[in-house]
């Protein structure tokens, strides 16, 4: 293989892509060539080609690399931060990437911003699309609409000898977490990711500093991170609700949240306050308000309980402060409230309750939502009592954060390889038997009863589109358990005799 080709490959690709100028095709090249460790280049001419995204281009040269003795293991982690580092050879400066952003706001409007900004980050291979296109993604009906499933299949799983490598360097605090600003054209590391090809956008939030990313391994079209430019815990209050509203008259096409501030009913990184946003509409902005409720302070709000399988409250108005301002006094009398008839309890010997908000625009109105939480656990619900129980740990039993809780399941990779061997166990005869002998599918056999005995007709043609389906009601029935309370007549009752208690 010619690597003068490939590089040249790959400069084109730039060039195809709007992620250099033709004046700036030397420095890239040399750039480039000190990168892979070489001190002459032979002029080629490659073929004029159009092509999505760069993997290709980058396999050949690692693959060439690794020949020469520049890739220490072949390895994913290893590969990803040599591609990383090539890529990073192509990119604009941050300034120069912030200016473009800002003048196509003014010119065309945030939406044509917002357009470019994902565009070069496809391009670029910050954000991984041929990772991402290996999730297996579906839809499936359940009582609260089409709710998603996602099995991950695009974050690649440390290899071995990058963990015992990790395990053997010294430890750095630089940058200090994955959310830090410092990420941006970092180098990376063994135990922390390349990011050469990351580029943020600055923007005042409450007059603080804060910056827009994407996410390298979105989930959902425009998966943002919105994020402070001080390394703070998260915390959730008024100021937030300002934040988000704010954030969403800046950014009116986008929908944005936060995880809850507590462990277990929080997201995974609460060291760093951060909000997740996105050109996106979740089955739970498409549920419809089931039962309306007047704040007799609030006038101008409306607000209802949302048809949903957790406690969510909505409340809208075109007037963000007032919004803003019920917000925070339902939160305030939420984290203090305890109904012991119902095992909520505001306290024991740490805080519990908090909620998970969301904002988004409709027309002139801002719309909030606010996900009531609980974090306390207890001898039978160790994990949480408002948590995924037991019985549906086979399918998911981590934190239900801010994107399971709009109605996106975000599963672990192992299920792709289970539901494919439970759904031939199934068509057997001893299917019970069949599960039973295989440690990897033996965590289904109580859910595979349950489906033998709904659907008498399993067969070759309907097991997967049966197991798909069920899938997504098992979801329904975690987001059951992650919900304060229940939608049962003693929950529903419980829910408006707290919002009740806002109006006292």
């Amino acid at each position: 293989m010619n690597i003068n080709v490939q590089i040249e490959r790959l400069i084109n690709y730039g060039l195809k892509k709007g992620l250099l100028g033709k004046w700036d095709i030397l420095v890239a090249r040399n750039a480039i060539l000190d990168v892979l460790g070489l001190s002459e280049f032979e002029a080629v001419i490659a073929k004029d080609e159009e092509l999505d995204t760069p993997t290709e281009i980058l396999n050949k040269m690692l693959d060439w690399a690794y020949e020469k003795g520049l890739l220490e293991e072949n390895t994913v982690t290893y590969r990803e931060l040599l591609d990383t580092k090539i890529m990073g050879c192509l990119m604009p400066r941050q300034s120069e990437v912030v200016d473009k952003f800002y003048s196509l706001a003014e010119k065309e409007g945030i939406k044509a911003s917002t357009d470019y900004y994902y565009k070069m980050s496809k391009a670029s291979n910050y954000i991984r699309t041929e990772s991402v296109a290996k999730n297996l993604h579906w839809y499936a009906y359940t009582e609260y609409g089409d709710l998603e499933i996602t099995i991950n299949l695009s974050k690649p799983e440390k290899d071995p000898k990058a963990i015992a490598a990790a395990r053997n360097m010294k430890q750095s605090s630089y940058p200090k977490c994955l959310l830090c600003k410092e990420n941006a054209g970092y180098a990376g590391r063994i135990n922390h990711p390349a990011r050469q090809t990351h580029r943020i956008i600055p923007l005042e939030l409450r007059n603080e500093q804060w910056y827009l990313q994407y996410s390298p391994y979105v989930y959902y079209n425009e998966h943002s991170i919105i994020f402070s430019g001080e390394h703070v815990p998260m915390k959730i209050s008024k100021k937030s609700f300002d934040m988000l509203l704010e954030f969403t008259e800046k950014f009116p096409h986008y929908f944005i949240g936060s995880n809850a501030d507590l462990p277990i009913v929080g997201g995974s990184i609460l060291t760093h306050d951060h909000f997740q946003g996105g050109n996106y509409e979740f089955a739970m902005a498409k549920a419809p308000v089931e039962t309306k409720v007047n704040f007799e302070k609030y006038p101008e709000v409306e607000a209802g309980i949302v048809k949903w399988p957790m406690s969510v409250l909505r409340i809208k108005s075109k007037d963000r402060a007032e919004l803003s301002k019920l917000g925070e006094e339902i939160l305030e009398k939420w984290r203090a409230y305890t109904d012991e008839s119902l095992d909520i309890f505001a306290e024991t010997d740490e805080p519990h309750n908090t909620v998970t908000p969301i904002a988004r625009r409709r027309g002139e109105f801002f719309e909030l939502d606010l996900v009531l939480r609980n974090n306390r656990t207890s001898e039978e619900h160790p994990l949480g009592i408002f948590h995924p129980h037991s019985e549906v740990h086979n399918i998911k039993k981590e934190n239900i954060g801010l994107i399971e809780v709009m109605g996106l399941a975000v599963l672990p990779g192992r299920l792709k390889e289970e539901l494919k061997t439970l759904g031939e166990a199934l068509l057997k005869k001893n299917y019970i038997g069949e599960i039973e002998k295989d440690e990897e599918i033996v965590k289904h056999l109580y859910w595979a009863k349950i489906i033998k005995d709904k659907y008498s007709e399993l067969d070759k043609s309907n097991v997967n589109e049966v197991l798909k389906k069920e899938v997504a009601l098992v979801f329904s029935k975690v987001l059951e358990d992650a919900g304060v309370y229940k939608r049962d007549e003693k929950g529903k009752n419980g829910f408006l005799k707290f919002l009740r208690s806002i109006n006292r």
